[in-house]
């Protein structure tokens, strides 16, 4: 019946394939079917009661030949599910010999619409609109059997032929004269979004980055809403594939300006999504905002990431949750102050009616907690979180004691009167150890640890920091580092010595470089000055080495660390009386960082080892100058000024008293103000400071603890 409602007569040498429950070895029926327009509803359900009403419709039509009778067979095995059936009717249409006459019927019958003569007519036997998108419907169903029989691949090399017959056809796109509805269309777009997809799901994710590049380089006469997922999906196989896959050249339609990296195309294309959800061409997706934050992330553009978040509609965001996410934004790219403020606004009076927003709190805390000035005003933000999340979350809790022990603190290192800075202190340990009950969070044990130092309280501080180590399933470079310190305050340094060899061995290449500078600072600390000097030769030459292929954060640390080496040799030849030696590294130093105050206070004291006294003075005050609270320049300041005159004890005493309320545990300075005393003939008062500068130095580390 097919063959004669085709028109044309066919011989059949071989029967065609046949399925137990192929609809193609006995009667068909379907629903919804038009043969004279090519409409079809794919969600209707066939009903066999149905089948006299569609032969009759056949037979009236008189216009399908044998490929569009298999592809009809085909659509109606796919919609009762018979992939394996469809597939095989699918199979008897020779795609590839029909493609060029496909592609020439295409490009015969879209040319744009003109006035024509009577002479003027589609060459004969060019295929019809309707011929051809009951086609690529067979290939698209074809490939979607595929898909469904998990023949992933071949699914996707079927549906790439649609796409290959349409671009052959249309090189410069779909043009405008194609109504939206065209069933060719709706065919083409159908594979522009499941080509991709295809490639995924077989794992090649490349070819799925090509598909998605060539579904947007031309005018496919996409709707906004299916462009803009398109656009979506691609940005984010692109952020999240993990294959780098190249612009082809045909592809590069830029230019010079073309993208350079999948991460920055996955960015113009999330720009290019942004700018249409802000303008209304398409609706709001929050996916979208979140992959650009991403995107921008990494790429440490984080100002640009606060203006998105700027321009985003009223609505989407409360008002403390944009301040919020400013503030977060603004903090990671440095601009703390910034930042602060915005945090402030929150818990300012404007947001007085609103439930405090717990998050910007413990944000205003941490904030504060890196800025010692700021000291207090951390305090209050941790204590309305604690205020605020009693009962209601132990995670927030945790974290705001966590803060505010910190910035306790900070407190006590800032505080005016002794006083204060007991009762920091005190406060400082009991919020610590409050925040510490979570096993969850090593790091507040590492900051306990710390805090316990810095207070002196040297077995609680290598408690501490060994529980941290058993914690974090094994030590950290700042941990082996605080461990080692706290041994050498025991004055332990054949120990801390072996703990700075094994942090060697576990470390990365510039936690080796900070160890490296500690172990010669313990081997000065035990008069090994030739291994001091061997040590500092192999971190001098790791540095070198690493200059050129270092990134520009490396490059910073790199810089401050090789400063910190020379001007330790410079000290270390000081003491041994190498003038000359001590003289090449200070310049060394002043070559790499002109305007450091350890600079020109090592320059200071190798003047004064030399009896220069004058030239000392002068070194010393450059280096207040350049920091005025360096507490080794205020205390060398006031020990040359002893050296110089009696008449001017009253000078150095204001000194040495600055330095002790900078740094209550400096025993240098207390030592100076002893024998400031002893100059003044009060030796029960001098006792009482050497008394106090001998105890410190008992626990003191080779470097500062922060």
């Amino acid at each position: 019946m097919l063959c004669a409602c085709s028109g044309e007569q066919f011989k059949f040498d071989e029967p065609p394939p046949e399925s137990p429950e192929s609809l193609a070895t006995r009667d068909f029926s379907a629903s919804g079917i038009s043969s004279r327009n090519g409409t079809v509803d794919w969600d209707l359900k066939l009903d066999d009661a149905q089948v006299d009403e569609v032969e009759s419709t056949l037979k009236e039509a008189l216009s399908l030949n044998y490929e569009e009778a298999r592809a009809l067979l085909g659509r109606l095995e796919y919609q009762r599910g018979n992939f394996d059936a469809a597939l095989q009717v699918f199979q008897g249409i020779d795609i590839r010999t029909l493609s060029s006459r496909m592609s020439k019927a295409i490009s015969e019958r879209t040319r744009p619409l003109k006035p024509r003569s009577k002479g003027d007519i589609v060459p004969a036997g060019v295929m019809s609109l309707h011929s051809v998108s009951l086609l690529l419907e067979a290939i698209l169903l074809k490939a979607k059997s595929l898909e469904e029989l998990s023949r992933i691949k071949d699914a996707a090399k079927e549906c790439k032929m649609i796409l290959d017959v349409v671009d052959s056809a249309l090189p410069n796109g779909i043009p405008d004269g194609i109504s939206e509805d065209c069933k060719l269309l709706e065919m083409f777009h159908k594979a522009l979004e499941l080509l991709p997809k295809l490639w995924i799901q077989a794992g090649y994710l490349d070819e799925a980055v090509l598909a998605y590049r060539r579904a947007l380089i031309k005018p496919w006469n996409l709707d906004s809403q299916r462009l803009a997922c398109i656009q979506k999906d691609l940005a984010t196989t692109l952020l999240f594939g993990g294959v780098e896959v190249e612009v082809p050249a045909q592809f590069q339609v830029w230019g010079s300006t073309a993208p350079k990296s999948n991460l920055e195309e996955a960015i113009l294309l999330l720009f290019v999504l942004m700018s249409r959800m802000l303008n209304g061409q398409i609706i709001w997706d929050s996916e979208v905002m979140s992959h650009l934050t991403f995107a921008l992330t990494i790429s440490n553009n984080f100002e640009s990431v606060a203006d998105h978040i700027e321009q985003v509609i009223p609505g989407v965001y409360t008002r403390a949750e944009r301040w919020y996410l400013l503030a977060l934004c603004y903090s990671a790219a440095g601009q703390n102050d910034t930042a602060l403020n915005l945090v402030k606004k929150i818990s300012g009076c404007s947001e007085a009616n609103q439930e405090p927003y717990i998050p910007s709190l413990l944000l205003g805390a941490k904030l504060c907690s890196q800025d010692l000035q700021q000291a207090h005003e951390g305090i209050n933000f941790a204590r309305q979180v604690i205020n605020s999340a009693k009962n209601q979350d132990e995670h927030f809790l945790v974290q705001a004691h966590k803060l505010l022990g910190v910035c306790y603190g900070n407190a006590a290192r800032v505080s005016l009167s002794d006083f204060e800075r007991n009762f920091c202190q005190r406060e400082a340990l009991a919020a610590l150890n409050s925040a510490s009950v979570c096993k969850e969070d090593p790091e507040i044990m590492f900051i306990l640890g710390l805090e316990n130092a810095i207070q002196r309280n040297l077995t609680p501080a290598f408690n501490n920091v060994m529980r941290y180590s058993e914690m974090s399933a094994g030590s950290t470079a700042k941990a082996w580092k605080l461990l080692a310190l706290v041994v050498s305050a025991e004055q332990r340094f054949k120990d801390a010595e072996a703990i700075v060899d094994l942090a060697l061995d576990e470390t990365g290449q510039i936690d080796q470089m900070e160890h490296l500078r500690l172990k010669a600072v313990l081997q000065i600390s035990q008069q090994q000055p030739k291994q001091a000097i061997e040590t500092y030769r192999i971190l001098l030459a790791l540095i070198q080495a690493q200059k050129e292929s270092a990134t520009n954060d490396v490059v910073t640390s790199q810089r401050r660390l090789e400063v910190e080496a020379w001007l330790d040799l410079a000290g270390l030849y000081t003491d041994l009386e190498s003038w000359r030696d001590a003289e090449i590294c200070i310049n060394r130093a002043k070559a790499i960082q002109f305007f450091c105050p350890r600079n020109w206070h090592a320059t200071g004291v190798l003047f004064q080892a030399k009896a220069r006294y004058k030239e000392a003075l002068v070194a010393f005050t450059v280096s207040l100058s350049i920091e005025p609270d360096y507490i080794p320049s205020i205390v060398s300041t006031a020990k040359v000024l002893m050296k110089m005159s009696n008449d001017v004890a009253p000078i150095a005493r204001s000194f040495l008293m600055n330095a002790l309320r900078l740094e209550p545990t400096n025993h240098e300075a207390w030592f100076n103000l002893g024998m400031l005393a002893k100059m003044e003939g009060s030796v029960h008062q001098a006792a009482d400071f050497f008394q106090a500068a001998h105890e410190l130095k008992l626990s003191a580390p080779v470097q500062s603890f922060i």
